[in-house]
């Protein structure tokens, strides 16, 4: 029977707390009031005062805490993964290969400079579906800019750690460039007033293998001062070494790991059992789809397979952490998510799986298996039966096989994107990739919009400020020295990589929704040269099991 309209919710399944003693209750009965999680106890006992009446919904599957993502470039995940040509050592080298400009930077700049509203809420609405049919409730934003320069960041379905809409929660800061030597002072002081108001600064931090990698982390120190405290994230750390992470570890800083893009482009990754050895606190991120997981449930798997070839010894229940309990202390924000437990908002992931195993059935999960994603005690995406007798209401669509719901009204949210389905924005996104060449053509000669946009409206409010402009400098997470050095970390490409060369741009499709619906994208991880023969075959085996 569907849920009366009511602020209450009672959910029945094999609730997994992700709390410090990493409680089962399993057959459990999560209480929401609103936004907030009112109480968790099995279902023998009886309601909290004011549920006697709210209809149990059963599940029928193992409820987690919603997922949470720290390292992600949203605005890129429409593109295919990229079949990468060379072995890198550093970030440095990879922008300039001209492949890269061709699949990655050239696209994306001709949809960043569009001033067709359509499109950038077409892009907005695709993206953040992607991480929805994944389980995930909390990753980070889209930049844009207005009009009159002003940045913000895209406030959606997903909650996003750069703009939370929760005026409780701290908000994250990012820096993706290596910083300038002049830059330190200024990065130093943000740092601290980050720590005294009880926040994150998301820091690119030695990603790539080599020395000059490392370097970056090292000019963090300038004097006797390191600008290192309990406030700074590393994305990637990759180059760091025994004795930088017991750095870390003094300071309170903490990293966030993504294996799947560090060994596509460098062939391994970070040492992250020297992180847990100094008990440097560890999330995860899929990165994005060019040279990364598709999505957060991808990544569970990559790290999985890492941590047993790698003998890190996390088990997985520790795995799951890196995107529940873990990452929410990272951001800050684990007074009100990252477990389940009274008093904490009500994000939610529930996935199928076997409750005997119930953290390897969601590092197992496949975007099918996910039942119900709830934000804000709101069912926003699910099994279409589950969803319908949550009382949810939305749009249809088909996942490996599976026919799910997905509610994207937000009375709050944009209203461009707002007003654009699913399926709308799958349509325009493909008709644009697919005319990227022409549409540089036209856009170089000044001939008018990227796409008709879907209804006439007033000048678009705000464009994409994308991470990586196209111009003098192929990426601009290179251009400044790393701070304390004063010069310029190397960006000598390996063998294959020419720097001469300029590519024109190809016409492209657009990346598949989910790995469920991908066909392609088992074989093209069999195409890569980088990565290492365990991985490789141990993509293939899970990604091919039923």
């Amino acid at each position: 029977m569907p849920v009366p309209t009511t602020t209450k919710l009672r959910l029945t399944g094999h609730v997994v707390t992700m709390d410090a003693a990493c409680k089962q209750v399993p057959n459990g009965v999560i209480y929401i009031d609103g936004t907030n999680i009112v109480a968790v106890q099995d279902a023998k006992a009886p309601p909290p005062d004011g549920f006697a009446s709210v209809p149990a919904v059963d599940t029928g599957g193992i409820i987690f805490p919603g997922l949470i993502e720290l390292h992600n470039h949203l605005s890129y995940n429409t593109l295919r993964t990229w079949r990468v040509p060379a072995k890198f050592a550093n970030r440095g080298q990879w922008p300039r290969h001209p492949e890269y400009s061709q699949l990655v930077t050239g696209p994306m700049g001709v949809l960043g400079r569009s001033t067709d509203p359509s499109v950038l809420a077409a892009l907005v609405r695709y993206v953040e579906a992607k991480c929805l049919v994944a389980g995930v409730t909390t990753s980070q934003g889209i930049a844009l800019a207005s009009n009159a320069g002003i940045r913000h960041y895209y406030k959606g379905i997903v909650r996003n750690v750069e703009s939370p809409d929760d005026p409780a929660f701290p908000k994250a800061g990012s820096h993706i460039p290596d910083l300038a030597a002049s830059e330190w002072k200024k990065f130093d002081n943000e740092l601290v007033k980050a720590k005294a108001k009880a926040s994150c600064m998301l820091l690119h931090l030695s990603e790539g293998i080599d020395q000059s990698a490392r370097n970056h982390f090292l000019a963090l120190e300038s004097g006797d001062t390191w600008a290192i405290n309990s406030a700074l994230a590393g994305i990637h750390c990759a180059a760091l070494e025994a004795p930088d992470f017991e750095i870390m570890a003094q300071h309170g800083g903490s990293m966030v790991w993504s294996p799947l893009s560090n060994y596509l482009l460098y062939g391994d990754t970070a040492k992250v059992h020297l992180a847990l050895e100094h008990k440097v606190p560890v999330a995860l991120g899929s990165d994005w789809s060019p040279t990364g997981s598709k999505n957060l449930l991808g990544e569970l798997k990559v790290a999985k397979l890492a941590n047993d070839q790698l003998g890190t010894k996390l088990s997985d229940a520790d795995i799951v952490a890196l995107v529940t309990r873990n990452a929410a202390a990272i951001v800050k924000w684990d007074k009100w998510l990252g477990s389940i437990e009274p008093g904490k908002r009500a994000d939610l992931t529930v996935v199928a799986g076997k409750v005997s195993d119930p953290h390897g059935s969601l590092i197992r999960a496949r975007e099918r298996d996910v039942l119900a994603v709830l934000i804000r005690g709101t069912p926003r995406y699910g099994d279409q039966k589950l969803m319908k007798a949550l009382g949810a209401t939305g749009e249809s669509l088909i996942v490996g096989g599976q026919a799910k719901l997905a509610d994207f009204n937000d009375p709050l949210g944009d209203p461009d994107v707002d007003k654009i389905p699913l399926a709308d924005a799958i349509s325009i996104l493909k008709d644009v990739l697919a005319r990227i060449p022409n549409l540089e053509t036209h856009e170089r000669l000044g001939r008018g919009a990227l796409h008709r946009p879907l209804a006439a409206s007033a000048p678009p409010r705000a464009r994409l400020l994308l991470e990586e402009p196209e111009g003098e400098q192929p990426d601009h997470r290179t251009r400044h020295a790393f701070f304390g050095a004063g010069v310029a970390s190397p960006v000598a490409a390996p063998a294959g990589a020419s720097l001469a060369a300029k590519l024109p741009l190809i016409p492209l499709q657009l990346d598949a929704l989910t790995v469920d619906d991908d066909p392609d994208f088992r074989t093209m991880l069999g195409q890569q040269q980088n990565l290492p023969a365990w991985l490789s075959q141990g993509l293939q085996s899970v990604l091919s099991q039923n």
